[in-house]
C-alpha cells in the first residue's frame, strides 16, 4: 500500500456509535445484519449493513459500542440504504470481528 499522509488520514471519520436495533437481512446477496448505530447528538442515528452473521447475532448486536466510517456517501443495498461503513477486521477462517474501543466512550468520539 502507497503511504499517505496525515492529512488524509483525517479525511477519514471513523467514529464510534452504540447499536440500538439491529434485525437479520435476508434480501442481501451474503449473509448480513442490519443495524442502526446512534453517534450521539451531533450525527444521531445511521444505518449499515454488515456481513458479520459468522460471530454475530442481532440480538447480541443491541447495546454493544462498534467503530465506523461516518462521511462515505450512502449506498443502496439491496432494499436498504447504507450511511456508515461498520470496521472490523478477519479472523483466521476470513470472517469480520467487529473494531470497537476496549472501554466506553461518549458516544460519537472520534478515532484520533
Amino acid at each position: 500500500m502507497a503511504d499517505i499522509s496525515f492529512d488524509d488520514f483525517l479525511k477519514v471519520d471513523i467514529r464510534a456509535g452504540e447499536v440500538v436495533k439491529a434485525e437479520p437481512f435476508p434480501e442481501a446477496r451474503k449473509p448480513a445484519i442490519k443495524l442502526w448505530v446512534d453517534f450521539g447528538e451531533e450525527l444521531g442515528v445511521k444505518k449499515s449493513s454488515a456481513q458479520i452473521t459468522d460471530h454475530y447475532t442481532p440480538e447480541g448486536l443491541v447495546g454493544r459500542t462498534i467503530m465506523a466510517v461516518v462521511n462515505f456517501p450512502p449506498r443502496q443495498i439491496g432494499p436498504f440504504m447504507s450511511e456508515i461503513l461498520v470496521l472490523g477486521f478477519e479472523d483466521a477462517d476470513g470472517a469480520i470481528v467487529l473494531a470497537a474501543p476496549d472501554q466506553s466512550v461518549p458516544k460519537g468520539s472520534r478515532l484520533i
